[in-house]
């Protein structure tokens, strides 16, 4: 199998188990953060759309401006204020399929190239950003379970039997 095609199953299989997840929040839950200064729920939903795009375009254009404003301004700085739940949920599928069909048509060179940003001390390979985000849905969509468990809303288990 190749990186892109592994790439593609993976996030496929990323999403899919995420969508386990979503689908268990309520409306209610969006303010909700277990102590102050963490994420509350829509705002995590929020962070993992808009920094997979910030991420992609980097990956896919070299495009820096999400770090641009990320790494001086914080999370604050490019998050924005979290919509309803629908259309959180919405933007975490839109972007989503957006960069399943980007990178399923990007060229394997540049599947090697290096972005670099000398002044944000930033240099990865493409390869290694798109895995990334893969990396950090994973990472946010355990912390959701998290949240839900502290909610009393069991969270599905990742080796239930079927």
């Amino acid at each position: 199998m190749t990186i892109p095609a592994f790439f593609l199953k993976q996030k496929q299989a990323a999403r899919a188990r995420t969508h386990q997840v979503t689908v268990l929040l309520r409306e209610e839950h969006m303010p909700w953060r277990p102590v102050p200064g963490a994420l509350a729920i829509g705002e995590m939903l929020r962070h993992m759309w808009v920094s997979e795009e910030g991420m992609r375009r980097l990956a896919l254009e070299g495009d820096f401006s999400y770090f641009e404003k990320r790494i001086p301004g914080g999370l604050e700085a490019v998050v924005g204020k979290p919509q309803t739940l629908g259309e959180e949920l919405a933007n975490l599928d839109r972007v989503h399929e957006e960069t399943l069909a980007l990178v399923a048509k990007l060229p394997a060179e540049v599947w090697e190239k290096e972005r670099v940003h000398e002044g944000l001390g930033i240099r990865r390979k493409v390869t290694v950003i798109l895995f990334g985000n893969v990396e950090h849905e994973v990472h946010h969509r355990a912390q959701l379970m998290t949240y839900l468990r502290m909610l009393g809303t069991p969270a599905p288990e990742p080796f239930a039997r079927r």
